[in-house]
Order: C-alpha cells, then sequence, then structure tokens
C-alpha cells in the first residue's frame, strides 16, 4: 500500500461520513476531554484486535468487526486532525493492508464463518456483512485522496454483487446473526444498510451518482426509506445520522422524530442508556445496564444535531457536557453488553467499550 498521511483526513471520518455537522458548541465550566489518551486506547484496541485468535481468518488476515473496527476507521482520523499528526498509525496501516488483501482474494479467502463450521446460512452472512464493512473502510482511506481506488472499485463491487433482490431484505445484504444486539440480530441488517450509505457518502469521485452504481443505490434507498418507521430506536438514530448527507434515503420529518424521541430519553445525568434504544433482553436473564453510558450518549448527541434549528440545543449541550466528564484515565469511554452480564476484564466487555469511545470521539470533534 502506498503511503498515505493524514493531514487532509478531516474529511475521512464518521463526523463527514455520517454528517456530523451542527454540534452545539462545547458546554461551559466542564473538564476538556483527553484527544490523545483516546488516541491511544483506540490504537490499542485496534492492534489487540489485528492479533486476537479469534479474529485470526486465512491467508494471515482478521475479520473486520462492527464493534471494534468498523468504528476505529471512523473516529480515528478525526483524532489525527486535532494531534495533527502526519502519518497512519500502525494499527490503522495494518488493517487497510488487511482489508486489501481480502479483497484482491475475495474469491480464495474464506468466509468469516463458514456454513460447514457455524451452520447455515453463515456463509451467505459472512460474505454479505463483509462486503459492506471493506467497501466503508476502503472508501473511508480513499476519501481524501478524492480518486477511488482499483481495491476500493472492486469492494464496491462485491457488495453490490451481494445485495439482496427479492424478499424482505430487497436492497440491503445478508448479515451475520448470532442473535447479540445491536449488530449481529434480527435487526442488524438495517445497521449494515446504515453502513453501506455511509461507505457511499465517503466515496470519492462520485462513486455514489456514478452509472455503476445507481442501480444498487436506487434498492438501497428503497429499503431504507420503506423501514425506517418499523425501526427501533437504535436502527433509527443510526440510520438518520447516516441518512444527513446521502439524499432520498431518510426524510428530515424522519430524523427529527427520531431526535425528539431520543431527546425524550435523556438521563438526569445529562447522559443516556442504550439498554432505551430498543427492546432488549439479555440470554443470561441478568438486568439490562440503565446507567448512561458512551455509546448511547454519543449516539443521540450525533443524531440530534439541529437541523438549521436550537430546538435541541439544552440537550445538546448536556450531552456534551456528560461525554466530557465521563472519559476514562486510560481514554475509553465505557459501555456495557445488552445480551449478558460480561466480566469487565475480559476479553468481550472490550468491545462495547470500543464502540462507546470510537463514537464519543465522533460526537465530541463532530463541528
Amino acid at each position: 500500500m502506498r503511503h498515505i498521511a493524514f493531514p487532509a483526513l478531516g474529511a475521512w471520518s464518521l463526523a463527514v461520513a455520517l454528517a456530523a455537522t451542527g454540534v452545539a458548541a462545547e458546554p461551559p465550566d466542564t473538564p476538556a476531554w483527553n484527544p490523545r489518551a483516546a488516541a491511544t486506547y483506540l490504537d490499542g484496541e485496534m492492534e489487540w484486535w489485528s492479533t486476537w485468535p479469534n479474529a485470526a481468518r486465512d491467508h494471515g488476515t482478521f475479520c473486520v468487526s462492527c464493534h471494534t473496527v468498523a468504528p476505529y476507521v471512523l473516529a480515528r482520523p478525526a483524532l489525527a486532525a486535532a494531534l495533527k499528526e502526519t502519518e497512519l498509525t500502525p494499527p490503522a496501516r495494518k488493517l487497510f493492508d488487511n482489508v486489501a488483501t481480502r479483497v484482491r482474494l475475495w474469491n480464495e479467502v474464506a468466509p468469516y464463518y463458514p456454513d460447514q463450521r457455524s451452520g447455515l446460512p453463515k456463509t451467505s452472512e459472512s460474505r454479505g456483512t463483509e462486503s459492506v464493512l471493506n467497501a466503508l473502510v476502503l472508501s473511508t482511506r480513499d476519501s481524501h485522496t478524492g480518486a477511488l481506488s482499483a481495491e476500493t472499485k472492486q469492494a464496491f463491487d462485491h457488495m453490490w454483487a451481494l445485495q439482496m433482490r427479492t424478499g424482505p431484505l430487497d436492497g440491503a445484504w445478508a448479515w451475520l446473526n448470532f442473535h447479540y444486539e445491536p449488530w449481529e440480530s434480527d435487526g442488524a441488517p438495517y445497521f449494515g444498510a446504515a453502513m453501506a450509505v455511509a461507505a457511499l457518502a465517503n466515496a470519492p469521485s462520485g462513486y455514489a451518482e456514478s452509472a455503476e452504481a445507481k442501480a444498487g443505490v436506487d434498492r438501497l434507498r428503497k429499503y431504507i426509506s420503506s423501514g425506517f418507521d418499523a425501526q427501533n430506536l437504535f436502527s433509527q438514530l443510526t440510520m438518520s445520522v447516516a441518512a444527513r448527507r446521502f439524499d432520498g434515503v431518510v426524510t428530515l420529518a424522519q430524523r427529527q422524530a427520531a431526535a425528539t424521541a431520543v431527546a425524550s430519553l435523556q438521563q438526569e445525568d445529562g447522559g443516556w442508556s442504550l439498554s432505551r434504544f430498543g427492546t432488549f433482553a439479555r440470554v443470561d436473564k441478568t438486568p439490562l445496564e440503565t446507567a448512561s453510558d458512551g455509546y448511547a450518549t454519543a449516539l443521540a448527541v450525533l443524531a440530534m444535531q439541529p437541523d438549521g434549528s436550537q430546538t435541541f440545543q439544552p440537550v445538546l449541550t448536556r450531552g456534551l457536557a456528560w461525554l466530557q466528564s465521563h472519559q476514562d484515565a486510560n481514554g475509553r469511554w465505557v459501555a456495557t453488553s445488552l445480551n449478558k452480564q460480561r466480566d469487565p476484564g475480559s476479553d468481550p466487555a472490550r468491545f462495547m467499550n470500543d464502540a462507546a469511545t470510537a463514537y464519543a470521539v465522533i460526537a465530541l470533534t463532530a463541528r
């Protein structure tokens, strides 16, 4: 892979990929958060994931996860801009090389979870999920150059080839479903569609408006717009943020309705709890955590960015204050599993913290 410098990477972040504009100014009299500590934490988690045996796949590659890798690639450039970094970090370079390898060897690499090992229909779910996430990673990598690379074009070709053309998922992708909320569940294809929107919004060279993308984009828009009202609040918020830079997906009225709904769920401390963004139940029958967490609070802040109004200004100010005052000393923000009570020191417990930290960074750097 060619050398890529960071200075122009301000556009290469969820703040741009998901159109984070108009966030309220930093609230007064709140402690400053530490971008350097957040960067160190996220780089460390990306390096850990790339070497974690459970993430390893064939041909010396590792899988791209919704909880650690995708948030990292969307958030890390915002930190690079804040810290005036001039080069990619080693974990970022490793990630791009990894995804480029899997794209080039698409017909040779095994799916993340083959049917023979994980049961039907895990091969199709794996391929659909990976095709979207590969396009997301490489399109964000390319966004600062203004030119779509051959391997990113190839990743989009894979994505369109696997787009569903019939049934309830017409316009979306088969998505990994291990019955784990919120990314690997019955409703997760809608989250996957939001990631496809982010990939297209970030793709340079006008790719999303190109003739080769038109049929797939039209089908994706229809899937998203027709299904928005039936989604839980988590999916609505994720999609409403993604759709701000992608016309014809979600209406302004739908975005404002989702923002109004989440504003009503703000807790006394100014944050939000992910457990209130849907109807969730843990498989181990333990009670869901209801305290405010970094992931829900960041997502709420991003989704409530005003469209030319100050409707949510007081709510946003309190949400930003919560984020600024809840960064741990090691740079992270914390969230807890919707699926089971985790040992805080276990590897799976890191997943929600990784997502929370990345999204908190995005919310705090979006201006």
